[in-house]
């Protein structure tokens, strides 16, 4: 039986988008906390309502955009979005990906990323993949706005599931691995504490005059 790490997979939502920058993911005015918390209310802020958004303002009293995907209750509780080319384009504001993650989903999928959101993504837990332009088109052909359906997302063996075909994605060993295991960089590193330690002391023995 084969081994497969499906925590990334669910319910996804198309966003037929290119150039989607940061500020359209989680626009400046929300920026003013730095905890990882509380912005997914306002992830699409100026695509999910019809009027300006403030910090004042309570979701519940705006008014609610329709039209735009995210606000279908069919995939309200979407773990995975699908994009087009250049996905996370403009500042390097991290809220952006917290933003994602707080509106609960888990996984982006797109043709590109720019790269510091994407590097971004990994150090929060969110996986992004990049996949073929053609196959982005698939998944958009296959996707039915008045029906639910789910990727399974195999980080293991980097396979993506949808119906009965399959596509391969490449990743990052060390990304990867820093998904499976739930770390960050300084997780990670902390992993290594006893070496570390170790070589501090061997240090410090090769090169005493450089600690008094």
């Amino acid at each position: 039986m084969k081994q497969i790490s499906n925590e990334f997979s669910g319910t996804y939502v198309c966003l037929d988008k290119s150039n989607v920058d940061t500020d359209q993911i989680i626009p400046k005015q929300f920026l003013k906390s730095i905890k990882k918390t509380g912005f997914g209310e306002n992830l699409f802020d100026a695509w999910r309502y019809l009027d300006e958004g403030t910090l004042e303002k309570k979701s519940s009293k705006r008014i609610v955009n329709d039209k735009f995907i995210l606000n279908n209750k069919i995939f309200l509780d979407s773990s995975i979005l699908v994009a087009r080319e250049n996905f996370g384009c403009g500042s390097s504001r991290e809220h952006a990906v917290w933003a994602l993650k707080d509106f609960g989903i888990k996984t982006v999928i797109a043709e590109s990323f720019a790269d510091i959101f994407y590097n971004n993504c990994f150090k929060n837990g969110l996986l992004a993949i990049i996949l073929d332009a053609d196959i982005i088109e698939g998944i958009f052909k296959n996707f039915d706005i008045n029906e639910a359906n789910s990727l399974e997302v195999d980080l293991i063996n980097q396979k993506i599931y949808l119906k009965n075909k399959y596509v391969n994605f490449k990743i990052d060993d060390y990304k990867k691995n820093c998904l499976l295991e739930g770390l960050d960089e300084i997780g990670s590193s902390l992993k290594l504490s006893n070496q570390i330690k170790l070589f501090e002391r061997n240090y410090k023995k090769k090169n005493p005059w450089l600690f008094k």
